[in-house]
């Protein structure tokens, strides 16, 4: 794992340079083996052999031409990168059956939350994931994840002060480079179990024929530890999930410097929601007396799929391009139990959330001559968002008391249709051999909830006075679109007279975020072994965006603080010699907002007028952040480590208050074998929290927060995977 500051084009050119001499030399010594008549492994005596190895060798060059030309459609200049490869992940305690949440987690300025939240940076989500550069629009938020570890080959996140290609979502770009098939034929079946009643298994296959190539892989599993627990019990009641995903990956060489890929997935997922035993009851429900908080069957199923097909090509000099069209498709269904959350809660709603987004991704980029790069781009996106809600709730009188224990259903439903619009026209100057600047302008416009618009100027600098030494700094006016699919357009008034009724009747709409962001760093490579960096950033931001839980669904919904203000520090240090590699993130943040000024029905009087005159901290704000981690390896034995620490979430009235100081280490040890007849596979044994720090990571206090999360406690698990 590794933090780049590096100027893209430098790297471009250096990857491009490195991957065509290793190609060269590859060819050169099948071409060396033909002429001498000598017969190897590389070169086949019969002649048809020999053909197709050559023409396979001419589809894996023009391969590679392409992934750069690629990578080269996604300039970094001027932002903070750091980046994960599959090696790094095998490396983790639990290699590939790590969810790629906790992958994200080993990167710096990556705080955690319940129900597989990450905060990047101060922020909440606002992740924008791309698959070989195109974006793929975020999901209705959940529990599962959308996107498999074992699919990656290298995976960037891009921090700080972006370039002009990235809009939409920018606290962070997950930029996944996929596996593919074009480096072989083969598979892996991978078998992965132990603690809270745990079976997994997963499987890979790749492989190429001539011009085509594809990789697929799948994942399927149960477990008893779905969500984080409620309590501090290791084992949580009705805490049950089933899992699973699949991936594929299909390409095809129209022409050497010509391709087309399709891409597709899907994850559904089914979680019970654990229960909190001994809650008294609140509210009567004729026909049932009692009712034991333990029995509650409270449920939750996912459903994320998307495609894509894309056309890739570059001319072999000065224009690399790629056109994409996706589609999206996320929907949440929240179950309650019809008769105990109407004792406890006043409420059992049924909630059904979906979200369909189909879109166009252009990117090009011309070389004019050796200094100067310009890129060029377009996105255009039409969501559909609806959501289908069938709520049971009692009649209140004025003061909120009970007046019936015969309950009665309210159907609340609505849809919309939006439209996001962005294009970028950006430059990178070689202003001399060690000074880069990217400079541009993205336009954005949101035809949603509401509409508006923004022209967004970005510039990024990059110094490197030395070889060893790397400075880069930037400023970014960023235009972040609120998320249709968690934007409340329900009908208050519906519930007037409930226990539904929501506090206030005022329902201001969800605005888009504007905000300036500054970002300044400083790249060292200390040794050959050891890199440490630093980086500091400062966003001022206007109607920034927030979300919280309201209700007892567990699906979030959008608002603004009218102001707000976001900053911090992050140090990283890298070692890597020989078989010892290791790495540590310590990241110090603020994340402040004042004046609720949308969606104020979810919030109390007392919360908004406290809010109205004072900075309070975000409910996702942490003081300190830090992850480390390690791997040694010895003969066919590899000893590896990761850990979190966090200084805690907010909590209390108006987030005034925070959560105790947590840690958690995991440890592993894969063994790597190849035996007779049944050849190579590994095996791993994980414990996780090896020193079973009981944490807390929300209390069910603070703004948005409606019930407490526990990590995980200890556990042990073991798996096998077998190549072929």
């Amino acid at each position: 794992m590794e933090r780049s500051h590096i100027a893209r084009a430098c790297a471009v050119a250096a990857a491009s340079i490195l991957g065509s001499y290793a190609l060269m030399a590859h060819a050169q010594d099948a071409a060396a083996d033909a002429a001498s008549g000598t017969p190897s492994q590389a070169t086949p005596s019969n002649p048809n052999a020999r053909q197709r190895d050559a023409t396979s060798l001419d589809v894996t060059v023009s391969a590679k031409r392409l992934d750069r030309a690629r990578n080269g459609l996604l300039p970094e200049t001027g932002s903070s990168v750091y980046r994960i490869t599959e090696s790094d992940i095998d490396n983790m305690p639990q290699g590939a059956n790590t969810p790629l949440n906790q992958v994200l987690l080993q990167a710096p300025g990556v705080a955690n939350d319940s129900f597989g939240q990450l905060h990047v940076r101060g922020e909440h989500a606002n992740l924008q994931y791309r698959i070989d550069g195109i974006m793929i629009p975020e999901p209705i938020s959940g529990f599962g994840q959308s996107f498999d570890s074992r699919i990656v080959d290298q995976v960037n996140l891009v921090t700080g002060a972006l370039p002009a290609q990235y809009g939409d979502r920018t606290a962070g770009i997950v930029d996944i480079r996929t596996k593919q098939g074009n480096a072989g034929n083969g598979g892996t079946i991978d078998v992965y179990g132990g603690s809270h009643e745990t079976i997994q298994t997963s499987a890979e296959l790749f492989g190429s024929s001539g011009p085509f190539s594809y990789y697929f892989t799948g994942t399927l599993g149960e477990n008893n530890l779905g969500i984080e627990a409620p309590t501090s019990d290791a084992n949580p009641l009705h805490d049950h999930t089933r899992q699973g995903n699949g991936f594929g990956y299909l390409s095809y060489m129209i022409d050497p410097l010509t391709r087309v890929s399709v891409m597709f997935g899907a994850a559904a997922n089914h979680f019970q929601i654990p229960n909190t035993p001994g809650l008294a009851p609140v509210f009567t429900l004729n026909g049932t007396p009692t009712f034991d908080s333990a029995n509650l069957d409270e449920t939750q199923s996912e459903l994320n799929n998307f495609a894509v097909v894309a056309l890739q090509g570059t001319n072999g000099a000065a224009l690399d391009y790629q056109i994409a069209l996706y589609t999206r498709y996320t929907r949440t269904q929240f179950n309650p139990d019809p008769v105990g959350d109407l004792i406890f809660d006043g409420v059992a709603s049924r909630d059904f959330h979906s979200n369909q987004a189909n879109g166009l991704q252009a990117d090009t980029t011309y070389r004019l001559g050796e200094k100067h790069t310009v890129r060029a781009g377009i996105m255009l996106e039409q969501e559909h968002a609806s959501f289908n809600d069938s709520v049971a709730v009692f009649p209140v009188d004025a003061n909120g008391n009970q007046l019936s224990d015969r309950p009665f259903t309210i159907n609340d439903s609505n849809s919309k249709t939006g439209y996001l619009y962005g294009l970028y026209l950006q430059d990178e100057w070689k202003l001399t051999s060690k000074v880069t600047l990217n400079y541009g302008v993205r336009y954005d416009r949101v035809d949603e909830f509401v509409q508006a618009g923004q022209l967004s100027p970005r510039i990024g600098l990059v110094y490197q006075p030395t070889s060893a030494t790397t400075l880069h700094a930037g400023y970014t006016r960023y235009f972040t679109p609120p998320p249709m699919e968690l934007v409340s357009d329900s009908t208050i008034g519906l519930f007037n007279g409930t226990t539904n009724q929501a506090t206030g009747s005022q329902n201001d709409p969800v605005k888009p975020e504007r905000s300036h962001y500054f970002d300044i760093g400083i790249s060292q490579r200390v040794t050959s072994d050891l890199t440490l960096g630093l980086d500091a950033y400062y966003k001022i931001a206007r109607d920034l965006i927030d979300e919280g839980q309201f209700g007892n669904a567990l699906i979030f919904t959008a608002f603004n603080y009218e102001r707000g203000r976001v900053y911090g520090l992050e140090f990283t240090a890298n070692y890597k010699h020989e078989n010892i590699s290791a790495y540590a993130n310590v990241a110090w943040s603020r994340a402040q907002g004042k004046n609720i000024e949308s969606a104020q029905f979810n919030f109390g009087a007392d919360e908004l007028a406290f809010a109205a005159g004072n900075w309070i901290y975000l409910d996702h704000d942490q003081r300190v952040t830090a992850s480390f981690g390690g791997a040694y390896t010895l003969g066919r034995t590899t000893f590896t480590l990761d850990g979190i620490v966090g200084s805690g979430l907010r909590s209390g009235f108006d987030n005034t208050d925070k959560l105790p100081w947590y840690w958690q280490l995991n440890l592993g040890v894969i063994e790597r074998f190849n035996a007779p007849l049944i050849g190579k596979f590994d095996g791993r044994i994980v414990l996780i929290n090896a020193f079973n720090s009981v944490y807390e990571l929300r209390d069910g206090s603070g703004i948005g927060v409606q019930a407490p999360q526990f990590g995980p406690q200890r556990a042990i698990y073991a798996g096998i995977t077998k190549h072929f």
